[in-house]
């Protein structure tokens, strides 16, 4: 590698850390004694670990940090006076393949700016994949951003050699959007999902009458939305997430609290340090629209847009509906106890198995995992003790619990202003 290259691209590497869609898609690309490498479930992802325990990492790098929008809340809008770079296909496809033969990496996520227009950059992406595939045999994992704006052709084009591929959705609701990135609009990314979308689904078609099909995107596909550049309430961020979900190629929606890197633009909040606990309770309400049946319309209501900061969504919805409570472990449903807190899907399941054999009292709640600290203000099994939360009030029930959590005013927290 030159002096040239190894500039440039720890120039883009530096531009692509602020995009959070990278993990791994969890598909198996096995080496067939031909190619290089092998992606088994869970390689690939960005700095983390392993099933097994082992660090695995991913080589994030734009392919240019040159672009023709000025989107108001990027670093690498038109308008900055920054560090500029670009790799061409083969500099890229050298650096993946001498990096994966060093053992530097497992796996290739590959962004981009929007150079002359989308079709034009989409089509180095998926070149640089096709090589990487077909010319150097890699077997390694390889995640795709898609180009908004970008044709059918040209992304089923890269979907044919993608593990995953990805568009961002960026702000949740178009007005916001147009107000941060006039250029932009949300038709231009929903577009690319449908085509992705429709491209897998017909794969899987043709899985059932063919033996042997081409690959599309195993992975199936994610997307990323910026938290506090905009005004946009929790409840807005949830809808859209919730929305994109029904779509069965969709798995993941990831939230990055926003970066404060263009303070100049008065469109945009001033922020000291990112919202990164607003962030965190997204996550939570993310994780329970997945696995924990709740809808986005119950934990981020009209009277409560946004998410409580102190406490966990799941928690936030218990104290707001007091009269669910408390709940009879050893007859209530499997949907009703996955809403008390401090009690997860694995818990859940074994409580709905174990209390076949036996009643269920608070020893045996502990052995299986639940946390009664929290719990047992929201259950009832015959011999508790602690009030619940329908002999009090969920004000006390929530000083209960916050109390030792309470360290004066979050620095993490701030106020936004909009004006």
């Amino acid at each position: 590698m030159t002096e040239a290259t190894l500039e440039k691209l720890k120039i883009l590497a530096a531009a692509a850390k602020y995009d959070v869609s990278c993990s791994s898609s969890g598909t198996v690309r096995r080496n067939d004694g031909k190619g290089v490498g092998n992606t088994v479930g869970g390689v690939g992802i960005c700095h983390s670990f392993a099933a097994d325990g082992r660090c695995i990492a991913l080589l994030k790098v734009m392919l240019t940090n040159y672009c023709m929008y000025d989107c108001a809340y990027c670093i690498n809008r038109r308008s900055n006076d920054i560090p500029r770079a670009t790799l061409s296909v083969s500099e890229v496809v050298d650096i993946t393949m001498e990096f994966y033969r060093r053992n530097y990496i497992e796996g290739l996520f590959l962004s981009s700016g929007v150079v002359r227009n989308p079709d034009y950059t989409m089509e180095r992406i998926a070149r640089i994949a096709k090589d990487l595939r077909l010319i150097h045999r890699f077997n390694g994992y390889i995640h795709l951003k898609s180009i908004p704006g970008a044709s059918r052709e040209l992304v089923n084009e890269a979907g044919r050699y993608a593990d995953r591929m990805s568009v961002n959705i960026e702000i949740p609701r178009e007005q916001s959007l147009k107000y941060l990135a006039p250029e932009k609009d949300h038709k231009s990314v929903y577009e690319p999902m449908g085509f992705i979308r429709q491209g897998v689904l017909q794969c899987q078609e043709d899985k059932k009458k063919m033996r042997h099909v081409p690959r599309f995107v195993p992975g199936g596909q994610s997307t990323q939305m910026i938290v506090g550049a905009s005004p946009d309430t929790d409840r807005d961020i949830l809808l859209t997430s919730s929305a994109l979900y029904s779509m069965p190629t969709m798995r993941r929606v990831y939230y990055s609290g926003y970066v404060s890197v263009n303070q100049y633009d008065s469109r945009l909040p001033a922020l000291k340090q990112p919202p990164l606990v607003r962030e965190n309770r997204l996550y939570q309400a993310d994780w329970l629209m997945r696995f924990y049946q709740f809808k986005a319309e119950e934990i981020a209501d009209e009277s409560n847009p946004n998410l409580d900061l102190e406490v966990d969504p799941k928690l936030g919805w218990a104290l707001r509906h007091p009269e669910a409570f408390p709940v009879d472990i050893n007859r209530a449903p499997y949907e009703m106890i996955l809403r008390v807190p401090g009690i997860g899907v694995k818990s859940a399941a074994l409580i709905v198995s174990a209390r076949r054999y036996r009643h269920l009292n608070s020893s045996h709640l502990s052995k299986i995992g639940v946390a009664m600290k929290r719990a047992k203000y929201f259950i009832t099994c015959g011999e508790l003790v602690a009030p619940s939360i329908a002999d009090t009030s969920p004000e006390y029930v929530r000083r209960l619990l916050t109390a030792r959590k309470s360290r004066g005013e979050n620095p993490l927290q701030l106020s936004f202003d909009f004006s």
